[in-house]
């Protein structure tokens, strides 16, 4: 057994990928966009990543599973651990949000009179998502479509999901959570008229017999825009898709793998209540075709629901939008199946 490389000396980047059960593709993808890669490199060329990198990365996919936007989620990981003292000696999240000025670029929103009271906290963000979150603060859907219509034609659809629209949604959904009742109807609104608009992309012809790649909330689960982003940014690339929507039931799901046979199941669980670690085992386990010449799709869980812990078989794991499509469809010639999981 030849002898394993003291821990002082680092992983390299395809066994950090492995551990954290992304792409080494995502891990370098990271590195180049959002400067989050490894202090030190062997030779000046080979990537050594320490467990003070990982660690920065470990806790980037843990922000990421839950919905926070990539570069934000960098922001933080590079500050440290949240509540953690950052470079500056703020916590890592106040370091991530930048010194503070007389009027911040995305200052907190206040509302308008005669709607919820408080603020809508945002953050460093696009001034696309501050418009964009004004506008649902007012309850403005003209505006609201509006702008969200401009950012997709001025950004594309993966920069506008991650940089305007999923900090507004986050936004919002913060101001909910700490407001009682309150806010829920500028998060339908908004809610509503981003479905509409990732509804009216065209997907682009798909080559003929391409197996199609399943998306669906698992039961009980209601959050879909997630997965309709995905839905939309897959036809754009000419990836067939066969989208279930909210709280498609177990046997449902079943049936629709045995009867589409896809390439990729992607299954959204929003919250631990409803991510059944059981459903996903039975249906990563699912294979249909001729006696002898089975085959079985590959499974990838999305959404903060399925949590950190230990990762499932034949699964992989989804961590947001861009980092979704370079796995399942990456630039170039068309996709073709995904490497099969290994069979026991």
């Amino acid at each position: 057994m030849p002898p394993q490389d003291p821990p002082t000396a680092g992983l390299s980047t395809g066994a950090v990928a492995r551990r954290l059960g992304v792409s080494p593709t995502t891990v370098r993808s990271w590195e180049r966009r959002y400067a989050i890669g490894p202090a030190h490199r062997e030779d000046g060329r080979h990537r050594r990543w320490t467990p003070q990198d990982i660690a920065r990365l470990e806790l980037m996919c843990r922000l990421t599973a839950q919905g926070v936007p990539p570069a934000e989620a960098a922001r933080t990981a590079r500050a440290g651990a949240p509540g953690a003292p950052g470079a500056s000696g703020r916590p890592a999240q106040a370091a991530a949000a930048g010194p503070p000025a007389t009027q911040p670029p995305g200052a907190p929103l206040p509302a308008p009179g005669g709607g919820p009271g408080g603020l809508l906290p945002l953050g460093p963000v696009r001034p696309e998502c501050r418009g964009l979150s004004r506008a649902a603060v007012r309850l403005d859907a003209p505006a609201v479509a509006d702008r969200l219509e401009a950012a997709l034609a001025e950004h594309g659809l993966v920069t506008a999901w991650e940089e305007v629209i999923a900090p507004a949604l986050h936004a919002v959904g913060r101001k909910w959570a700490t407001a009682g009742e309150r806010y829920v109807e500028v998060e339908h609104l908004l809610s509503w008229h981003v479905s509409g608009v990732l509804h009216r992309i065209r997907p682009q012809p798909a080559p003929p017999r391409t197996p199609p790649v399943l998306l669906a909330c698992v039961p009980g689960e209601q959050h879909t825009l997630p997965i309709e982003a995905l839905t939309a940014a897959l036809g754009e690339r000419g990836v067939p898709t066969r989208m279930f929507g909210a709280a498609l039931p177990a046997d449902a799901l079943h049936d629709a793998v045995r009867r589409t046979g896809p390439r990729a199941v992607v299954l959204w669980a929003q919250s631990r209540t409803t991510a059944d670690r059981a459903l996903a085992r039975s249906v990563a386990g699912i294979e249909w075709g001729l006696r002898g010449a089975r085959s079985h799709s590959t499974l990838l869980l999305a959404g903060p629901g399925w949590g950190s812990g230990p990762a499932l078989p034949h699964t992989g794991r989804l961590l947001g939008l861009r980092s979704a499509l370079e796995l399942i469809a990456p630039p170039g010639p068309p996709p073709g199946p995904l490497p099969a999981a290994p069979r026991p």
